[in-house]
């Protein structure tokens, strides 16, 4: 089958889509299907693909508030796909994929990309509105069925009164090797050296109000232990390293919290033993995933889809009035007891959560 892939960036600062449309459409060229990943950039540029049977194809965008770029419109009326699915929801490349598969006459898939939870459809709700009825008008009843990364999401879709069928494919992730993770725990330490002699829990996601970055900081301020160090790295968004960092000296923590712009660096969960992430909401969660791959326990909002963190003794998600109080008690553990849950969690991820399974 030939496969168009759309999403409107892959560029590191847009977050988890930009490494897991990528991961996935690698994933299905890896089983055998021709696959096209098509995105845009700041200029149209040739993009090496990682495996046989995927192309990848980089556009210009002309307006990038709602990612314009007539070379991916044209791309996409010209050239024959058996399937067309789109990666997100809002922007002018699911009109693209809209309006190629209703003139080729192909089904039309969305992923919406945690863009349907409650929270995400409530922020700046008029927006939204006005981008279903102007800026991709139709896209969403044409669809002959939406990709969830759980099941959740899954419910979500429902819940806003769509009917199609709705594939559920959560997103693998990949384990790292022992070479990578030291190459990421040297850089890490260089960049700053009191990781070597604290115990650090790593918040990695955007800095965005989605993801309650001001929040946990307050939170750290109230139940941390002082021999804890709190490593906050993101694409500013929303919130500016600086911001954040006089944020924490308010609330008396500059000693005990670091922030970085993790913009081109790698990704520091080696620097690590216990990774937090108090979002609103997360369709998937590929930092979550990543976090317990690299061995880290994790403490979570139930507004993910991580319930089994638990079950699976590899952390908790916890609703968030409860959330403060479970971070402080975890970071009380003896340092055995996260090492063991981080062991769990890494074979846990090894065993349900591939590419290949999500690409089957």
């Amino acid at each position: 089958m030939k496969i168009a892939q759309i999403v409107a960036s892959l560029e590191a600062r847009h977050g988890g889509p930009s490494r897991s449309v990528l991961a996935l459409a690698s994933g299905l060229a890896s089983v055998g299907h021709d696959v096209e990943l098509l995105t845009t950039g700041p200029a149209a540029q040739p993009v090496s693909a990682p495996v046989a049977g995927l192309t990848l194809r980089c556009f210009a965008r002309q307006w990038e508030a709602i990612t314009v770029s007539a070379g991916l419109r044209q791309h996409l009326l010209v050239t024959a796909f058996d399937l067309v699915h789109e990666h997100g929801l809002w922007l002018r490349p699911l009109h693209y994929a809209a309006t190629a598969a209703r003139r080729a006459q192909r089904p039309l898939v969305i992923s919406p990309r945690g863009m349907m939870s409650s929270w995400s459809w409530a922020h700046n709700r008029w927006k939204k509105a006005f981008a279903a009825r102007c800026i991709h008008p139709g896209a969403f009843a044409q669809a002959a069925g939406w990709h969830a990364t759980s099941r959740e999401e899954a419910d979500d879709i429902r819940r806003l009164g769509f009917k199609q069928p709705i594939c559920v494919a959560p997103n693998g992730v990949t384990l790292p090797d022992a070479a990578e993770q030291e190459s990421a725990r040297r850089y890490w330490l260089e960049r700053c050296p009191e990781l070597a002699n604290r115990r650090v829990a790593l918040f990695y996601s955007r800095f965005h109000a989605k993801k309650r970055i001001v929040e946990l900081i307050d939170l750290w301020a109230a139940h941390a232990p002082a021999d804890w160090l709190l490593l906050a790295v993101g694409i500013p968004e929303g919130y500016t390293v600086a911001a954040l960092e006089q944020h924490a000296a308010r609330r008396g923590v500059a000693d005990r919290v670091r922030i970085f712009d993790g913009t081109a660096a790698p990704a520091p969960y080696a620097a690590a033993t216990l990774f937090l992430l108090p979002t609103h909401s997360e369709n998937f969660g590929l930092t979550i995933a990543e976090a317990l791959a690299h061995g880290l326990p994790v403490v979570t909002t139930d507004q993910t889809p991580w319930h089994e963190l638990s079950v699976k003794n590899a952390g908790q998600c916890v609703a968030w009035p409860d959330f403060a109080a479970t971070v402080g008690a975890v970071l009380r553990e003896p340092a055995a007891l996260l090492q063991a849950r981080g062991a769990q969690a890494r074979a846990w991820m090894q065993v349900e959560f591939t590419w290949e399974k999500s690409a089957a």
